[in-house]
């Protein structure tokens, strides 16, 4: 009888090892390759924490246990997050890795598509989104926005030859836009007549360009500014922005104990000029 319990027993202990062996969901989490307290060798966990708290704990404490917080970016970005070979690059990935570094924690990162990303905070895949994300009162419905960090402008671009040579000139036009982004609502909007062409890489839109199926393309400034380094004998940025807004980090709704590092981190990176050291890295001086 004494045998047939402790077997009872130990083949319980099994099924819970088991259980909760299975318990991470399997995401596309990455290593940053970035410095500070480095990444995690394990890339395929997700966040187990959301904005609720769990026990008493909040995100925060939950992130520090588990001994790794996760950041939701797309890495099409450049210079903001993109990149160079298998490792990730740029400004954000750089922030982000500060916010690791202040809960002394590996950061890593889940690399998706950017009109995705507000869905990676609802559904607990991440901890936080920093990908040159935005304000928008639609957004801030579902996801809490953290302070600005980045003053940012919607860019023009157009062939050589093209005969736009401002924001009025763009109504009836076809223009290329990357999904989801501020680019993307402006012109769906507010340009009149367009026909917007939505894409997931703000290269593939300007190749599109190049190839003659748009007539122009509405980017973030300094993403534009690379493009068309890159393309400087076939296309130009229009001089006159289109929209001025300000880049913010993003956290899942309610998740105030995120919010507060996130918001800290940045007070100490502008107050100590770091971030102004880390823009200037990947920014050319004008």
């Amino acid at each position: 009888m004494k045998l047939k319990k402790i077997l009872c027993l130990a083949l319980a202990a099994m099924t819970a090892f088991a259980m909760s062996s299975c318990s991470g969901n399997g995401g596309t989490s990455s290593d940053s390759g970035t410095s500070g307290s480095g990444s995690d060798s394990s890339a395929s966990d997700s966040s187990n924490s959301d904005s609720s708290t769990t026990e008493g704990k909040t995100s925060v404490d939950i992130v520090k246990e588990q001994g790794y917080i996760v950041m939701s970016t797309n890495a099409e970005f450049e210079p903001f997050e993109y990149m160079e070979g298998q490792e990730f690059k740029g400004i954000d990935i750089e922030i982000s890795q500060k916010i690791a570094d202040k809960l002394g924690v590996k950061l890593r990162i889940n690399n998706t598509s950017f009109d995705s990303l507000p869905m990676e905070l609802q559904s607990g895949k991440c901890n936080f989104v920093a990908a040159g994300m935005s304000y928008t009162e639609e957004k801030a419905k579902n996801i809490d926005f953290s302070d600005p960090y980045f003053n940012a402008s919607q860019a023009i671009i157009v062939t050589k030859d093209s005969d736009i040579k401002g924001p009025e000139d763009l109504a009836g036009k076809k223009i290329g836009v990357q999904l989801g982004t501020t680019g993307d609502t402006y012109c769906t909007e507010n340009v009149e007549g367009a026909e917007v062409s939505r894409l997931n890489k703000g290269v593939d839109a300007v190749s599109d360009l190049i190839r003659g199926s748009l007539d122009a393309v509405v980017i973030d400034d300094f993403p534009a500014e690379k493009l068309v380094a890159n393309n400087a004998d076939k296309v130009v940025k229009l001089d006159d922005a289109l929209t001025v807004e300000e880049y913010c980090l993003a956290v899942p709704k309610g998740d105030q104990a995120m919010l507060d590092v996130v918001n800290s981190v940045i007070k100490e990176l502008k107050d100590s000029g770091e971030l102004d050291e880390i823009c200037s890295k990947y920014i050319d001086a004008e």
